[in-house]
């Protein structure tokens, strides 16, 4: 496409006999169709290319299954790879300056986990694309009843590709999906999407309102592309072609047309198609049962099973074998026989071939399964001029949206099945207009236009570059980045504490314990203490205003100056002491004494200790709280701020925090969990068995679980 210059596909680097030679490659250009259209515009680095990255078994190649531990190492070399090609770049086409990615693609979950890594290695927006969900993929194998979970674990590493796929929703702006049903269906089986949520959340960031550290990656539905230029509808019919004549010779048909034809008694009625294999989701039984039951249809069209490739059904799986044997004692039962084909073999170049024939004969392609995915077959008859009837359950709804090319059913019910086919092949003005409106409509599912609606998905991405990289030019305090920013939200007030405090009542991800029974009365304080906090940061952005430089050492330092270093230290020392502790800090001070007065390092400090207990802290330590930027408290379960405004005291606490923890806590059952253990703990010695761990509920918090060990010496000994 215009305007992409370079794109690399990373992947696996094998050299085995198991494969062809080119799966050793380190790399493969992959040349473009009308290359010599765009010679003038490629530099010498642009194009597509196929990386191969050396991880894991050198001359082995290995199932996905078993890829797992050997991730690191792939993105250790994928790493290095795009480090160095943007140097590279940098020098052909970047005036030497590094040229970055505009974004990371990850498909399917190995390749998500991977991606998640290098996006935020590299602060590269991050899109994926599932392809085969690991959550649905062990729901419908527990529904089979054939392995219990832990066999399915052992066997598809289904728990680590589910994990990689959580991880891969936290990481993405992005994620792109064939059709609604796999966000409604699919996407929303995992804690990292929520579709009401998601909805809640894209209404708040357009009216820039907090989401309270809440965030869930878009889901955009782009359909996959396909190939059409080479597609000749059809546009004769039977009687014309056989016919022919001397100036114009028929051409001879393929060979599939009389492999097919052959088991009809009168070839030249209508054609009802389908193309899948014999699975019992595909629903294959429902459809020879909807077509021998309906007489007005048997007596207008013919029917055609292509079921995949087979020498002998014994040779097939046991599934497989069933589904078929069913289809065959159907078309007994019914007297199908010169009705129904069901070829032996096909070879994957013949099936346009197949649709070519049924479009000849005026038929029908037909998707009866219980669900499917996206339904790429009825892309394909489409293209070839065949109406179509579909699932109603699935892609197949996306795809009758756009093409308006036929009907949609209800896959259990052979009376709906039977009439909607009838009603295509019996209303001729019905089938062209079918016919009509696919063919008009078929290029929106082409390459062009899928990455047309791909690379605008991407260009709405922020752009973003490695942190290493950022400019000295005061370009971070720009309007979009400004402190102000972050305050938007104060005027939506109420908005946002009911947000925070209420939204997990309506079964969002969080904890139901993070609502306590004070209820009215701490909405009042919370509200009351945000109010005076923000106009606080108000009246401080109009006194200091945007030009003026804030004195690091003096009481106007706000959090917004947080934002304004240009490196952020977080001291986190283990002391047995307080003095230790102090010893610690006053060195680092020193060490960077200069850029600290002058503003452009700043501090956290983060300890075990309560903001109480800080502040005595820095009291008994000659310290002031605004030596510190913020203050991480109580073993990380708490985050305040030095205040912005000395009336309210020196210390501000973040609500945003809290209702970050909350995202997937599970709080209480850990809790559980704990007390539990420290209910084990005992001392079993000289026979009694006291209790050694004991739950410190005086200093506990709702995020921070505290115990207290009365004999340190006999824990150091059972553990």
């Amino acid at each position: 496409m215009p305007g992409v210059y370079r794109v690399d596909l990373l992947t696996r680097q094998v050299a085995s006999p198991d494969v062809d030679w080119s799966y050793g490659e380190p790399t493969e250009m992959l040349t473009p169709r009308n290359s010599e259209d765009f010679m003038d515009e490629m530099g010498e680095s642009s194009g597509a290319y196929i990386v191969r990255i050396p991880f894991g078994p050198k001359d082995k190649y290995i199932p996905k299954e078993l890829l797992w531990p050997h991730i690191p190492e792939f993105v250790d070399g994928a790493l290095s790879h795009i480090i160095q090609m943007s140097h590279v770049l940098g020098e052909q086409i970047g005036s030497g300056k590094p040229v970055w990615p505009v974004a990371i693609h990850g498909h399917y979950a190995d390749a998500g986990d991977s991606a998640a890594l290098l996006s935020g290695a590299l602060n590269v927006p991050m899109l994926f694309t599932g392809h085969s969900l690991g959550r649905d993929k062990l729901e419908q194998l527990l529904k089979q009843g054939r392995l219990s979970k832990d066999e399915i674990n052992n066997t598809y590493k289904i728990m680590r590709r589910i994990e990689a796929e959580e991880l891969s929703l936290d990481a993405s702006e992005i994620v792109i999906t064939s059709t609604r049903q796999e966000i409604d269906e699919q996407w929303r089986l995992y804690d990292g999407f929520d579709p009401v949520l998601e909805r809640k959340l894209r209404a708040r960031i357009r009216r820039n309102v907090s989401c309270y550290g809440r965030f869930m990656p878009r889901m955009v539905i782009i359909p996959p592309g396909m190939e059409f230029h080479h597609i000749v509808p059809q546009d004769g019919d039977m009687d014309s072609e056989v016919e022919g004549n001397e100036e114009h010779p028929s051409s001879p048909d393929p060979p599939i047309w009389s492999e097919i034809m052959r088991f009809f008694s009168n070839p030249r009625k209508p054609m009802i198609l389908a193309l899948a294999r014999p699975d019992p989701k595909k629903n294959i039984t429902t459809l020879v049962k909807a077509f021998g039951e309906c007489r007005p249809l048997r007596e207008l069209a013919n029917l055609t099973l292509i079921m995949g490739n087979r020498d002998g059904i014994d040779e097939m799986s046991s599934t497989n074998a069933s589904v078929l044997l069913s289809v065959l004692k159907l078309i007994d039962k019914y007297d199908l026989y010169g009705q129904v084909a069901y070829p032996k073999h096909h070879k994957q170049f013949e099936v346009p071939d197949i649709y070519r024939l049924a479009a000849k004969t005026k038929g029908v392609f037909i998707n009866p399964a219980f669900i499917e995915p996206f339904g790429l077959t009825l892309i394909e008859a489409a293209a070839h001029g065949l109406p179509i009837v579909a699932t109603k359950n699935g892609g197949p709804v996306d795809i009758h949206r756009v093409l308006d090319n036929g009907l949609l059913v209800d896959p259990h019910d052979q009376q709906s099945i039977a009439g909607a086919l009838l009603k295509l092949v019996a209303d001729k003005h019905l089938w062209a207009r079918c016919r009509q409106n696919g063919l008009k409509n078929i290029h929106l599912f082409s390459w062009p236009e899928h990455c047309k609606t791909y690379l605008s998905r991407i260009a709405s991405c922020k752009t973003r570059h490695p942190q290493w990289q950022r400019s000295d030019d005061g370009g971070e305090s720009s309007e979009t980045d400004s402190p102000s920013d972050s305050l938007r939200d104060i005027h939506d007030i109420s908005l946002n504490l009911k947000f925070s405090m209420d939204g997990d009542r309506s079964g969002a991800s969080g904890n139901d314990n993070s609502l306590d029974s004070e209820g009215n009365d701490r909405n009042s304080k919370l509200e009351n203490a945000v109010l005076s906090w923000s106009k606080g940061v108000l009246k401080d952005q109009r006194k200091a205003g945007s030009g003026d430089r804030i004195d690091h050492g003096s009481s106007t330092v706000k959090f917004p100056a947080l934002r304004r270093r240009k490196h952020i230290f977080v001291i986190a020392v283990d002391s047995d002491s307080n003095e230790d502790l102090l010893d610690a800090i006053r060195k680092v001070f020193e060490a960077v004494e200069k850029e600290r007065i002058e503003g452009s390092i700043g501090f956290i400090l983060s300890t075990y200790m309560t903001i109480s207990e800080i502040q005595s802290f820095l009291v008994s330590g000659g310290l002031n709280a605004n030596d510190f930027d913020a203050f991480i408290c109580n073993s990380g379960s708490d985050l305040f701020y030095s205040t912005i405004n000395p009336e309210d005291g020196p210390f501000v606490i973040d609500f945003y925090y809290h209702s970050h923890i909350e995202y997937r806590w599970g709080g209480e059952g850990l809790r559980k969990t704990l007390v539990r253990w420290a209910g084990s703990v005992t001392d079993k010695m000289e026979g009694n068995e006291e209790h050694i761990v004991t739950v410190a509920e005086h200093l506990s918090t709702n995020y921070c679980y505290t115990f207290e060990v009365k004999n340190v010496g006999r824990v150091s000994f059972l553990s």
